[in-house]
């Protein structure tokens, strides 16, 4: 049986230049999709997955994130003394949802470095990579899917989906080959090759990869490997690439819906729906999308 899978690695010291002004002051990660910031709806998918075990990379002006996690008194005091119950329950269980640690990312030297950053509070065990960006809508979390995929293979998972090839140089790149499992054959790869940000015209198939991974510890020694890569950072993508010479990767087309919520159209997209999908919000809100004059 594979090693269990128990923590998961939220990279979240990125600066978030995509979104200023509004992050100047505040991490993208804290930016409400509704009333929830995208962090949040990440840890939710790692929690509803099985793994309660966060470590969160964090950087300079990140602190709101920790606050967010952390038992806020004087927020709980005041909601008890007005009688706000159902607001004092989501807000202990904010605090309460998982075993939360931090490990500070001095300089945004790549992907591949935040998770390096990791490895002391991973130690030598599988564990989960979440780009809290990349929201996945779901009926089976994304990274339960992934799970039970590194379960059957007990081997590295990527979530990858199909993208338009003028859109593939965004993304790292997979050359694969299907594989049963299950009994279908068209959700499961076995990776020849990965390539991070390719022109279109080199890009060796639509499959790119989407912000959910589940490694092993040799990916450590495979980040200390490479040199700096696109962007000139050190990217997963190449230690990825490395790792692939001593044991097999695999890569998962999950079902669901991803949105990009670290583009700004993504994030409006991701806003509109979740807000229609709610129970309390989703009617009133689809009739004021009707009576808009577009």
């Amino acid at each position: 049986m594979p090693a269990k899978v128990r923590k998961a690695v939220f990279p979240a010291a990125g600066l978030g230049t995509r979104f200023l002004p509004a992050t100047k002051a505040q991490p993208k990660e804290m930016l409400p999709i509704v009333d929830k910031p995208i962090i949040q709806y990440g840890v939710e998918e790692a929690i509803q997955s099985g793994i309660q075990n966060i470590i969160i990379v964090t950087g300079r002006g990140k602190s709101a994130i920790e606050d967010h996690f952390d038992v806020s008194f004087e927020l709980e005091y005041l909601l008890e003394s007005r009688n706000k119950k159902e607001l004092l329950a989501i807000v202990r269980g904010i605090s309460d949802m998982i075993n939360v640690s931090y490990i500070r990312q001095k300089e945004a030297l790549g992907l591949g470095h935040a998770v390096l950053r990791a490895k002391e509070l991973v130690g030598d065990e599988p564990f989960a990579v979440v780009l809290a960006d990349d929201l996945i809508e779901a009926e089976t979390p994304c990274l339960r899917q992934l799970l039970d995929v590194y379960n059957f293979f007990n081997a590295p998972v990527l979530a990858v989906m199909e993208v338009p090839r003028d859109k593939i140089s965004a993304y790292g790149v997979i050359d694969a080959e299907p594989v049963s499992h299950n009994g279908a054959s068209d959700r499961v790869y076995r990776i020849r090759d990965l390539v991070e940000k390719p022109k279109a015209a080199d890009a060796p198939s639509n499959l790119a990869i989407i912000g959910r991974y589940v490694l092993t510890p040799e990916i450590f020694g495979c980040v200390q490997a490479v040199d700096a890569g696109a962007g000139s950072e050190i990217q997963l993508t190449d230690a990825l690439h490395h790792l692939l010479r001593s044991r097999p990767i695999y890569a998962f087309r999950f079902e669901g819906t991803r949105y990009d919520a670290g583009d700004k159209l993504g994030f409006l997209k991701a806003t509109v729906e979740y807000a229609l999908r709610r129970h309390d919000l989703g009617e009133p809100f689809r009739e004021y999308l009707k009576g808009l004059k577009l």
